[in-house]
């Protein structure tokens, strides 16, 4: 039976084939800490001492006073009270309902910094979170506090977060979101941001996993050394608090022992693996244990922040090498060290350069290339 015409031109059906299906492979980048048997260590133990005792300064430094963390709770207390209240009994309140309250953030966590005193909760309403409901229930929230505290000086400022709730001494944000069968609903022109709002019940996941599997001391105190490393390096400020929880569980429980090691070999252990590649495009990284699927967390940085991440681990790590802990923790020097030539004991630590360029820079690159070789050309 002949064949219409046309019909086998370019294969059958007109298919051609394309390349071949190429399976995503993550690689692994060298963690010296899964193989340590292969690299015994040569460090003595007066200069592991050292940097012990620097670690641990640096963290009672950065830890909240007791004032601060007592000034904290009591408003913390005090507002998960009113926003109880108001689930139970809202009485002649309709303008949202509450269906849970959850503590989030640094300071359920017990990661929180000194100087910091802030503490976050969650409130998931029933019903659609509109920007005047926000208002309502902040308001009637520090309605209820002045009742029961006339004296106390609060203050309440509304956000596209939710609304926060402050004294003399501390914060509390009180962070939005609903139930999700109403994310579905939600109009941009009346209620909170959808992606705001499902990233708040994000946090709750994030809290819950924290505090079932992190709650090993040396995993708070790398917390907050990690924390400061990205406020005070601008190389690091694209490390999120969720990828930070992550990075110090990983580093302080990730071995073949599975068991807790010393801070000082976890805190070189993070430059390490951040320096080798850990967070880079095809790395295995870290999945997300609180999200479906194979999510890896350093994928919500772009190209540019995780090349840039990258680069700072690896001159920090070079400065750690030959002695400069004190600068790095920021007990001595600043945080030049990342960005300028330094010089110890007579060893010269030049900064890593990125490796990423856009491709549009690359473009534009060329194109002015091309415009300077036709002026020269016309002279």
């Amino acid at each position: 039976m002949p064949m219409r015409g046309g019909m086998m031109r370019g294969g059958m059906l007109g298919f051609k084939p394309g390349p071949p299906f190429r399976a995503f492979i993550p690689h692994i980048p060298f963690d010296l800490n899964q193989c340590e048997t292969s690299f015994p260590v040569a460090r003595t133990a007066a200069d592991e001492k050292a940097l012990t005792d620097a670690l641990l300064k640096r963290n009672g430094d950065l830890t909240p006073s007791t004032h601060e963390q007592s000034s904290i709770l009591a408003l913390v207390t005090k507002i998960n009270t009113c926003l109880d209240n108001i689930t139970i009994t809202p009485g002649n309140f309709d303008a949202a309902q509450i269906e849970e309250v959850r503590q989030v953030g640094s300071f359920k966590k017990g990661t929180m910094m000194a100087g910091n005193n802030v503490s976050e909760i969650v409130v998931v309403l029933k019903t659609l979170p509109t920007k005047e409901a926000v208002t309502a229930l902040g308001n009637k929230v520090v309605e209820d506090l002045r009742a029961a505290e006339p004296r106390q000086a609060l203050t309440m400022l509304t956000s596209e977060t939710g609304f926060e709730v402050s004294s003399h001494d501390a914060t509390v944000r009180c962070l939005i979101t609903t139930i999700p069968p109403n994310l579905k609903k939600l109009d941009p022109d009346l209620h909170l941001d959808g992606k705001i709002m499902n990233s708040h019940l994000g946090a709750i996941r994030h809290a819950r996993w924290f505090e079932e599997n992190a709650s090993h001391s040396s995993i708070k105190v790398l917390n907050r050394l990690l924390q400061d490393l990205r406020n005070r390096f601008e190389g690091f400020s694209p490390l999120t608090p969720w990828i930070i929880d992550l990075l110090s569980h990983y580093s302080i429980l990730n071995n073949p022992q599975r068991q807790p090691i010393a801070i000082n070999i976890a805190f070189k252990r993070c430059l390490q693996i951040l320096a080798a590649g850990f967070f880079l495009p095809g790395s295995v990284g870290i999945t997300d244990p609180c999200e479906q699927g194979t999510v890896r967390v350093h994928t919500v940085m772009t190209l540019e922040q995780q090349d840039q991440v990258c680069y700072t681990a690896q001159t920090l790590l070079r400065v750690l090498s030959h002695g400069g802990f004190k600068q790095i923790l920021g007990i001595e020097g600043n945080a030049t060290i990342a960005t300028e030539m330094s010089v110890w004991e007579g060893v010269v630590v030049t900064p890593s350069d990125k490796a990423y360029e856009k491709q549009e820079q690359k473009e534009e690159e060329g194109e002015e290339e091309e415009e300077e070789e036709m002026e020269t050309e016309a002279k």
